[in-house]
């Protein structure tokens, strides 16, 4: 199949090379010119692990091909994907619909014969039904097709997750569509991946449904993680008791500073704005929004307290600043918040992470970038990990203990056991375990 992908950006692309992986026809178009010139030279505009490979696989076998032009690659495709960006609207929290619905008026200018129109994007419950009013007015002749059709990928692993989903969701009013879409998915129906048919409009909220739940459930055992520092109990012992009940699972069970990134802050603001605007509130979700907020700085004052409660003039070195590991996005990352505590409270802070620097140099004012996690240690008083990066699951705590000011530890992910980091001589805090002589801590 000829297939467009309207946005090149985290889903836009990832989306595009895997179809061309499946065999179809992917021109994926972006306004931005520097963008579609730097990946029709092979660079790639963010990082995800495989991604790089991949596109350059699928543009060398001719099935993938970037453009910054709508006219010509809308006009000859049967599908057309909306993958444009939906992010909080300043002021009120609204998802910012204007870029989707500018797609869809330029979409429907050049379409031609009957093509199915596919939302990738995030959007709120309606959206579709507004898509396609605007591309009936534009173009009243347009043979059209509206569909939603979400995406589930985690930034670090959206190639395996687009290649072996758990379910591909299908939201559609119209039944033309149903037999393109089963072929646009085809080779992952035949490997047994479930194709869910429903309406639009369920569609859509499914994908919002399942991010806030996700949220709710790490900011559960956030809350219960701090439950249990008061308790003397072990967060991870708990997480593993309650999830090894089928009912629950134990995923998204892993205490933190909180959750970020592209999807979940902005989701769930979303979903509680337009709950409100129906009359039909989401309480448990506008409190996890809330508590999450609350919690990332709560990490910094933890940091804080670790120094000796004062870290004015003092050095703190933060190990990870995007959200999650294997990913360069900064976005709501929890590390913002908790380096933006410590500068409040006249620390010094020097960062290091394996992609994310770049980024995070537009972000992080006053901040020092170190070449590596030793560097960033040298004559700290405190060290903070606070993403999981593997190059900081086996660190060399006799070298830190030499470079560092003072030894101290502060994991936010608990990636440490504390008898591996007290033999070393270092005051080690983490979250949600025992404060003293645990051995299990």
């Amino acid at each position: 199949m000829r297939i467009t992908m309207i946005g090149s950006g985290y889903v836009g692309l990832v989306s595009g090379v895997c179809f061309a992986d499946f065999g179809h026809d992917i021109i994926c178009v972006d306004k931005d010119e520097k963008k579609i010139a730097a990946l029709k030279a092979g660079e790639i505009p963010i990082f995800e692990p495989g991604l790089e490979h991949l596109v350059a696989d699928n543009v060398r076998s001719g099935r993938l091909s970037f453009s910054t032009e709508v006219a010509e690659s809308v006009a000859s495709s049967d599908v057309v994907f909306i993958a444009v960006g939906t992010p909080s609207r300043r002021g009120d929290g609204h998802a910012d619909l204007s870029y989707v619905y500018a797609a869809a008026r330029e979409i429907a200018t050049h379409v031609k014969g009957f093509t199915v129109i596919v939302t990738k994007s995030t959007v709120p419950v309606g959206t579709g039904d507004e898509v396609e009013r605007i591309m009936r007015d534009t173009n009243p002749e347009a043979d059209i097709a509206v569909v939603s059709n979400p995406e589930f990928l985690r930034e670090g692993a959206a190639i395996e997750d687009f290649k072996r989903p758990d379910r591909i969701v299908i939201g559609l009013d119209d039944d033309r569509a149903r037999a393109v879409m089963t072929e646009v998915y085809r080779p992952l129906y035949l490997n047994q991946a479930p194709l869910l048919f429903t309406s639009r409009r369920t569609s859509e909220l499914i994908k919002y449904a399942a991010n806030a739940f996700l949220a709710m459930k790490i900011t559960f055992i956030n809350e219960i993680a701090d439950l249990c520092e008061k308790v003397g109990a072990n967060v991870q012992e708990v997480s593993r008791g309650i999830g090894l009940d089928g009912r629950i699972g134990s995923k998204f069970l892993h205490a933190g500073p909180g959750y970020g990134g592209s999807c979940f802050p902005k989701d769930t603001l979303a979903l509680a704005k337009t709950a409100q605007d129906h009359d039909s509130p989401v309480r448990l979700i506008e409190t996890t929004i809330s508590i999450n907020d609350n919690r990332k700085r709560a990490m910094g004052r933890k940091v804080i307290a670790a120094v000796g409660g004062d870290v004015r003039g003092k050095s703190v070195a933060v190990l990870g600043l995007t959200f999650k590991p294997n990913t360069d996005d900064m976005r709501d990352s929890p590390a913002i918040s908790i380096v933006q505590t410590l500068q409040d409270a006249g620390a010094k802070v020097v960062g290091y992470d394996p992609e994310g620097m770049d980024n995070a140099r537009g972000l992080m004012e006053g901040m020092t970038f170190a070449a590596d996690a030793y560097k960033a240690a040298e004559g700290a008083d405190a060290l903070v990990i606070v993403t999981e990066w593997n190059q900081f699951r086996a660190l060399d705590f006799a070298r830190l203990k030499r470079v560092m000011a003072a030894p101290v530890l502060v994991d936010l992910r608990n990636i440490y056991r504390r008898d591996e980091i007290t033999k070393h001589g270092f005051h080690y805090s983490s979250i949600g375990r025992p404060s003293l002589g645990d051995e299990r801590a």
